[in-house]
């Protein structure tokens, strides 16, 4: 029996519907059932109420359980609110479902990071990510934890929050100089390299990968290809860091949905490359480009 956590999240939902079309059932651990049952297809899947927050919920979610897919991260794009942060839901929740699954017997668990995933400041978004694999690694479990790059596909919270900046915002803001290099990469190949894993448990145990798409863009190059996608013309600025993180925490401050958050400014301390042939050489297949992907599909 397959558990996936954070089914109703953006990786989640199209895993789901990956899985179901190949014929599986997989169990999933949702907040709300009535709202799950609006993203998920309720008829070929098994819903299970609970959070990862929420202790007492996991035992009955995890009866039969033999792998755990962990993707109910609580990612940098959104903000934080009372009962809803970074160190409650990454952190105390992975803490909670190990527990738990140690106690079920459950043997593996797959846990979805992010490229970059380092130690950071106590209670920063980054230092949640970077604790919550280092959990992972020390539960006992076999483990395997995938760490990809910036997404894109349709909804992709990273495209969406800089469509919207380019919809509202009389000027582009490149931040830091727009020099950051970025290397996207499709959910549809970040779920094929998830169920890669998931039938080749031998092979990818107790391993790390990190994988991006097949080309890098800096993030000057990428606001370029969203301008022409959304058929927009914005004078671009040079925004240095610190202000724009300023601008972020106002925004987080006034907005419920800010388009830019002070966590994923994080994505601005380093370059979110890796191998070009990451996927391709551990998976055997290419991903797709983002390039191609904007000029055939749009935003």
């Amino acid at each position: 029996m397959l558990l996936i956590t954070g089914a109703t999240g953006f990786i989640g939902r199209q895993l789901v519907a990956r899985l179901v079309a190949q014929g599986e059932r997989p169990r999933c651990l949702v907040r709300d059932l009535r709202q799950a049952s609006s993203s998920l297809p309720v008829e070929s899947v098994e819903l299970v109420q609970g959070a990862t927050t929420q202790p007492a919920t996991l035992e009955p979610a995890l009866q039969g359980v033999d792998t755990i897919i962990h993707a109910a991260f609580m990612t940098a794009d959104r903000k934080q609110s009372p009962g809803n942060n970074y160190e409650e839901t990454n952190v105390g929740g992975t803490s909670n479902l190990i527990l738990a699954a140690r106690a079920a017997g459950v043997k593996r668990m797959i846990e979805i990071s992010g490229l970059g995933t380092k130690p950071d400041k106590p209670g920063s978004y980054m230092q949640g990510r970077y604790l919550s694999e280092k959990m992972l690694m020390e539960s006992g479990l076999d483990w395997t934890i995938i760490r990809p790059s910036v997404l894109f596909g349709k909804g992709a919270p990273f495209i969406k929050g800089l469509t919207e900046l380019i919809e509202t915002a009389p000027v582009v803001p490149l931040i830091g100089g727009g020099k950051t290099m970025f290397q996207p990469i499709s959910v549809d190949d970040v779920v094929t390299v998830i169920i890669k894993v998931l039938q080749d448990p031998d092979r990818t145990n107790r391993k790390i990968f990190t994988i991006g798409g097949p080309e890098y863009y800096s993030f000057s190059q990428i606001f370029d290809m969203l301008l022409q996608a959304t058929h927009h013309s914005r004078p671009k600025v040079y925004a240095p860091t610190p202000l724009v993180g300023v601008g972020a925490a106002v925004m987080e401050a006034v907005l419920p949905k800010p388009p830019l958050t002070k966590a994923a400014m994080a994505l601005f301390s380093f370059n979110n490359t890796t191998d070009l042939d990451s996927v391709e050489r551990d998976f055997g297949f290419k991903p797709q480009s983002f390039k191609t992907y904007l000029e055939t599909q749009g935003v």
